[in-house]
């Protein structure tokens, strides 16, 4: 049986907990930065869960986490 291939732009940008949820990074947090205020930036620091309904995806493309 052949290895599949894991894609690595999707295991750059995803982490996988401990519980085997996928997390992700929040977007607009590289530009235009002026205008958007402190709080708001604070909280795109965070990292959240991604819906379950894009599970499947993730595992095609990251076959050996």
């Amino acid at each position: 049986m052949y290895k599949l291939k894991t894609t690595k732009s999707v295991s750059k940008r995803f982490k996988v907990s401990s519980s085997g949820k996928f997390l992700r990074h929040y977007s607009c947090k590289s530009h235009l930065l002026q205008k958007k205020s402190s709080s708001r930036k604070r909280k795109l620091r965070r990292t959240t869960v991604i819906d379950y309904c894009d599970h499947y995806s993730l595992n095609y493309t990251l076959p050996y986490r």
